[in-house]
């Protein structure tokens, strides 16, 4: 397989945890630890941000990275990354929110896989994963983005883009299974100060590019760990589904 794309979407402005992507990981930022580790498992990263001026930010910084940046709309996301496609002639690529820093680079080349094999649209994440394990994300094809923007308004707000997607009658989809060994079943995404805490805690512990063998060994081992921020997942999935299309 070729080197993967992966389109890491991030934006500055958040109600829950402001700022969230511009907080310190270690020696560097969120979506800096996210961009590395995208490089270190040898995947192509572009970052697909907004045009709001509060995202000039994440701009610099992937000047800085000397990785590409799209800018597009603010609040609808497939349409931001349908603009990418086109700007960058990408065919597929594979989803990596900066909310998740510890995204599994094996799932994700299992997903990439899928798609490509079985000449599908869109391979979702894991079940764990799209519980709150966030090890992986969508895997997707440009042209099921395209037939998605063509049904709703380019002011959408499609942050929840699955629910969309799913409106696309031709569409064929999979989900991806668990993997089946080191299943991560505990809270990893970033929404919640209590997430913050979590996750930096288990970086501090484990280093930046730990896999996720080794994560799950550490909360296997340390039950209470978790508990930092697990109560923050019904709360969590509760959002979504608000702010999903067809709720």
């Amino acid at each position: 397989m070729s080197k993967i794309t992966v389109f890491i979407t991030e934006r500055s402005k958040s109600s829950r945890l402001p700022k969230k992507c511009h907080l310190n990981f270690g020696e560097v930022s969120v979506i800096e630890h996210v961009v590395l580790r995208a490089l270190h498992y040898e995947f192509h990263p572009i970052i697909c941000t907004t045009t709001d001026p509060s995202d000039d930010e994440i701009q610099i910084l992937s000047d800085q990275l000397k990785v590409k940046c799209f800018r597009g709309p603010t609040n609808n996301k497939l349409l931001r990354w349908l603009k990418c496609c086109q700007e960058h002639d990408i065919e597929f690529f594979h989803s990596v929110d900066a909310d998740d820093p510890f995204f599994c680079p094996i799932e994700v080349e299992r997903s990439v896989g899928l798609l490509l094999k079985h000449n599908l649209d869109m391979v979702e994440p894991s079940p764990s994963s799209a519980r709150g394990g966030a090890t992986v994300g969508y895997s997707l094809r440009k042209k099921i983005i395209y037939e998605a923007c063509s049904m709703i308004s380019p002011e959408s707000d499609t942050e929840m883009m699955w629910s969309f997607i799913h409106q696309v009658q031709s569409l064929k989809s999979m989900t991806l299974s668990d993997p089946v060994e080191n299943v991560i079943i505990q809270r990893m995404t970033l929404d919640y100060w209590e997430d913050y805490i979590f996750l930096e805690s288990l970086r501090s512990i484990l280093g930046n590019l730990a896999s996720r063998k080794e994560i799950f060994d550490l909360l296997q081992n340390n039950p209470d760990l978790p508990r930092i921020n697990s109560f923050r997942n019904d709360e969590w999935a509760k959002n979504q589904k608000n702010k999903s299309y067809n709720r």
